[in-house]
């Protein structure tokens, strides 16, 4: 009875053996550092010793590689510079846009102010609506065309339940306040050609400011999609040529001189844009914005729309300034754009669809996020904003609920960006999800600023004698900077090659272990293994 339980089966018994001599022979034939201890007879504190040792360099080395993994899976892009410069011949001129301060042809001496306006349309509104000799329709629907682009509430005015004049046309009524753009541009400068007319530069854009002009933008056939009321946003005609630039590819390579968008060849003062700018005082309404004579300039690039509520540099009258440009590009390369959005932290032009625009930037997603949200919130969109046919304009009685929609905007984009940045881009993708473009371009600039009195120089050479100054002169320069420039990258951070290459070095500098080690414990234990307890089975 006891020899039966003693006894045990033949092939648990040569499985027993067959581990234990497979174990000593892997421990004193191994790679891996200090393996052959445990396989030798030693004294049992040696034993506990390098055992210690063992789990010490274990614990290090999961602990580097488990940081490794962390740093790929969360940031696996990283931002670095170019090795080499870029020329500015491959990247396009700014777009150059000019508002001028002055919103409408006035007299101060004759014309009311907005200010008084508003004053008279509060009067209006109290007289249930009628006109008399101090206000009539056109002043009603100049004062209702000002309340759009004049933000300063100088007057509060009672709450308006509907709108005064519901079929007006803020875009006429604009056109019919302001002159044309040749009295506000004197000449203009392009690459050392002087052209005396600008209007073959420039073109009209209607924006938040009211009206602007704009050089070196995309046609708005190329900016903005098909069903995008485009009458409504500019006055040009349509583009002569086709669109063979994008910001990802640059100009084709038969290198034609004059591109569109326009670019430079070659940097310094001489070689840009100069515009000779005159503004008129007296037509300025300081109680619009609070504005000062002179002008409101935006650069950005030209496959984008300008927010000049957000960015813009003022040049006042009698000033010479001098803008020295130095883009900033990033690029991305092909291997990030196969990982996700959310990782990498940008958008490629293709993967982000636009309603109103045919490219993405951050700025036209932003811009676009605007418009949806007050349209949902008010069932209209301000007039400068894109929209589709049968799209309501706000009036007069949706201007508080315009106010609201962009606080509420800003307010939800500052706080997704408090609740981490996963629960941000989950909530984004109901909102505006208006990550960085992949590719970007920026100008950054340099200016200078002096003082410029034309009057006098005019004075001084007898060419002009009259003692009163009725307008104010300004000499805007843009130019730039440097030939070249650093462009910054996009890339991997840790590829799959550079990851295995990582956790091989971190594993192989604790422990010793390779590729040659893996194989030599499945040998081991599987071939070797098999081979000594089949020798074992038919020995017994």
């Amino acid at each position: 009875m006891l020899e039966r339980i003693e006894e045990k089966p033949p092939f648990k018994n040569s499985l027993v053996k067959g581990l234990k001599q497979t174990y000593r022979e892997f421990c004193a034939n191994t790679s891996i550092h200090g393996f052959q201890y445990f396989g030798q007879h030693r004294p049992r504190k040696e034993i506990i010793f390098w055992l210690l040792v063992f789990v010490i360099t274990i614990y290090f080395c999961s602990s580097i590689i488990v940081r490794i993994y962390v740093k790929w899976h969360e940031s696996p892009v990283i931002v670095t510079f170019s090795d080499k410069p870029t020329p500015i011949w491959n990247i396009p001129f700014p777009r150059v846009t000019i508002c001028p301060e002055a919103k409408r042809t006035m007299n101060k001496t004759v014309d009311d102010n907005y200010l008084q306006l508003m004053k008279k349309l509060k009067t209006f509104l109290k007289q249930d609506g009628k006109f008399n000799e101090n206000f009539n329709e056109s002043q009603l629907e100049e004062s209702l065309t000002l309340k759009q682009i004049c933000l300063s509430d100088v007057i509060e005015l009672d709450d308006i339940a509907q709108p005064l004049r519901p079929a007006i046309n803020y875009i006429d009524i604009l056109n019919r306040m302001q002159p044309s753009g040749s009295k506000y541009f004197l000449s203009c400068s392009w690459f050392g050609e002087t052209l005396f007319s600008c209007e073959e530069l420039f073109t009209k854009v209607y924006t938040e400011e009211g009206i602007c002009y704009a050089y070196n933008g995309l046609k708005a056939d190329d900016m903005y999609r098909d069903e995008v009321l485009k009458s409504q946003l500019r006055n040009e005609p349509k583009a002569s040529s086709p669109l063979e630039w994008t910001l990802q590819k640059g100009y084709p390579a038969h290198g034609e001189l004059h591109t569109y968008p326009a670019r430079l060849l070659s940097s310094g003062y001489t070689s840009g844009l100069e515009v000779f700018l005159v503004s008129y005082p007296d037509e300025v309404d300081s109680t619009c914005n609070w504005a000062m004579p002179g002008f409101k300039i935006s650069l950005n690039s030209p496959d984008e729309v300008p927010i000049l509520a957000k960015h813009f540099v003022p040049i006042a009258g009698d000033k010479k300034m001098l803008i020295a440009i130095k883009p900033k590009m990033i690029t991305t390369s092909v291997d990030v754009a196969a990982y996700d959005a959310r990782k990498r932290r940008c958008f490629m032009n293709e993967e982000r669809h636009l309603r109103f625009y045919k490219i993405y930037s951050q700025n036209n997603c932003e811009r676009e996020c605007l418009t949806n949200i007050t349209y949902s919130q008010c069932g209209c969109v301000h007039f400068a904003m894109p929209r589709f046919q049968g799209t309501a304009v706000c009036h007069e009685d949706k201007m508080d609920c315009m106010i609201k929609s962009e606080k509420q905007l800003l307010l939800k984009h500052f706080l997704d960006n408090l609740q981490g940045e996963e629960q941000s881009f989950e909530k984004s993708i109901d909102n505006c999800n208006c990550l960085p473009a992949c590719t970007s371009l920026e100008y950054e600039t340099e200016i200078t600023e002096a003082n410029f009195d034309f009057v006098n120089i005019l004075r001084d050479n007898d060419l002009y004698e009259d003692e009163t100054v009725w307008a104010k002169f300004s000499i805007l320069s843009i130019y730039f900077k440097e030939s070249e420039f650093i462009t910054s990258r996009r890339s991997e951070l840790y590829g799959v090659t550079e990851l295995l290459a990582n956790f091989g070095g971190v594993v192989g500098l604790f422990m010793g272990i390779s590729i040659l080690s893996v194989v030599e414990i499945v040998y081991h234990f599987t071939l070797r293994l098999w081979q000594k307890i089949s020798s074992m089975a038919e020995a017994n």
